[in-house]
C-alpha cells in the first residue's frame, strides 16, 4: 500500500466523482481508478460503490477513510519534523561556558536563538575550558564557549567576540575618580585574582601586560567566582582586572574604568570535528554572530558601575 493510493482514494472519497478526484491529484481518470482498485485488492473489500451518478464509499470505505486521512497527517508531520530538523529547527542543544559569559553576550544569544528556535531545548552547562573540552570529546555537550587557547585538535573552533580588560576598583579608591587608568597606576595595588590552575591563559596575560609596564602583580586574595572576587574588591581587599562584559554585574562598592593599551580576550566557540554539519550546531552558531554584530556585549561597556 502506498501513500498515493491512500491520496487518491481521500481525494475520490471527498469529491466523490472521479473525473473531479482525477484532476486534484493530478493524474488521468483511468490511474485513478486503476489505484483505487488496487487498494481494494490489497485491502481484500469493496471500499467504494461506482454508479452512474456518483461514487459512495462501502461502509468498510467509511472505516477505511478514517485511518487514511490520519494515516496522510502523520506522514506529512513526519516529513516536516524532518525537514525541520534538517534546519536545526527542533532537537536538543547542550552549550558548555565559563562563567563570565553569563554576564555578557551569553544570555542575548541564548535569548534570541529560543525566540527562533522554540523547539529545540537548551540545556546550559557552567564548566571550565578544560571541562568543556572533555565535555566536547565524551559528547556530554554539543558547543562550547571558552576563552583562547583550544589545545585539542579533534575540536574545531570559532572566533565569537574580543573584550577588552578592565580595572574593577572599590568605590571609595582614590583611583576611581579618574574616568580612564593607565596600566602602571595599578603597580603598587594589592589584587584579587583566579587561581592561576583555573584560568591560566586568562591569569598569564594579565601577568605579561602588567610585566611590560614594570611590575608584577601583588596578589594577596585568589577565589574562583566572579562575585567572590568582585565582593573582595567591594570589600576594600585589592582591585581586579576582569574581562570587560564583567562590568554588567553591579555590585554596590564597586567600580569600573577602563584602562589604556589593555589586552583583549578572544572568545571561541568550540564543537566537535565533523559537528559544524549539525544543523542545530550551524543556527546557534549563526545566531551568536547576528547578536553579537548587533553589540550586546558592548552595553554600558566602560562605564561606572557603583551603588554606594
Amino acid at each position: 500500500m502506498e501513500l498515493r493510493h491512500l491520496r487518491h482514494f481521500v481525494a475520490l472519497a471527498e469529491e466523490e466523482h472521479f473525473g473531479r478526484a482525477a484532476e486534484r491529484v493530478f493524474v488521468v481518470q483511468q490511474a485513478l481508478s486503476n489505484s483505487i482498485r488496487n487498494l481494494e485488492e490489497e485491502v481484500g473489500v469493496p471500499l467504494v460503490l461506482r454508479t452512474t451518478r456518483r461514487v459512495q464509499l462501502t461502509p468498510a470505505g467509511q472505516e477505511f477513510l478514517i485511518g487514511a486521512r490520519e494515516t496522510l497527517l502523520v506522514a506529512a508531520q513526519t516529513v516536516e519534523r524532518a525537514r525541520r530538523a534538517a534546519r536545526g529547527e527542533v532537537g536538543r542543544l547542550t552549550v558548555g561556558f565559563v562563567s563570565g559569559l553569563a554576564f555578557g553576550g551569553l544570555p542575548e544569544i541564548v535569548r534570541r536563538f529560543r525566540e527562533l528556535y522554540p523547539n529545540v531545548s537548551v540545556d546550559l552547562r557552567e564548566l571550565t575550558a578544560q571541562e568543556q573540552e572533555a565535555g566536547l570529546r565524551g559528547g556530554q555537550i554539543d558547543i562550547g564557549l571558552m576563552l583562547l587557547p583550544v589545545r585539542d585538535p579533534t575540536l574545531d573552533s570559532r572566533p565569537l567576540w574580543r573584550q577588552p580588560l578592565v580595572a574593577a576598583l572599590p568605590a571609595e579608591h582614590p583611583l576611581a575618580r579618574k574616568r580612564r587608568l593607565k596600566i602602571s597606576d595599578l603597580s603598587g595595588e594589592n589584587f584579587v585574582f583566579f587561581p592561576r590552575q583555573l584560568r591560566a591563559t586568562y591569569f598569564d596575560q594579565v601577568m605579561r601586560w602588567c610585566a611590560a609596564s614594570g611590575f608584577t602583580p601583588h596578589v594577596v586574595q585568589e577565589a574562583i567566582e566572579i562575585p567572590t572576587l568582585l565582593s573582595l574588591v567591594a570589600a576594600g581587599v585589592g582591585v581586579f582586572l576582569p574581562i570587560e562584559f564583567f562590568s554588567r554585574l553591579s555590585l554596590p562598592g564597586v567600580v569600573y574604568r577602563p584602562v589604556e593599551d589593555a589586552p583583549t580576550v578572544e572568545i571561541v566557540a568550540v564543537w566537535r570535528r565533523g559537528d559544524g554539519a549539525s544543523p542545530v550546531v550551524r543556527a546557534f552558531l549563526t545566531v551568536a554572530d547576528e547578536v553579537l554584530r548587533a553589540g550586546p556585549a558592548k552595553e554600558g561597556s566602560g562605564k561606572e558601575s557603583s551603588r554606594k
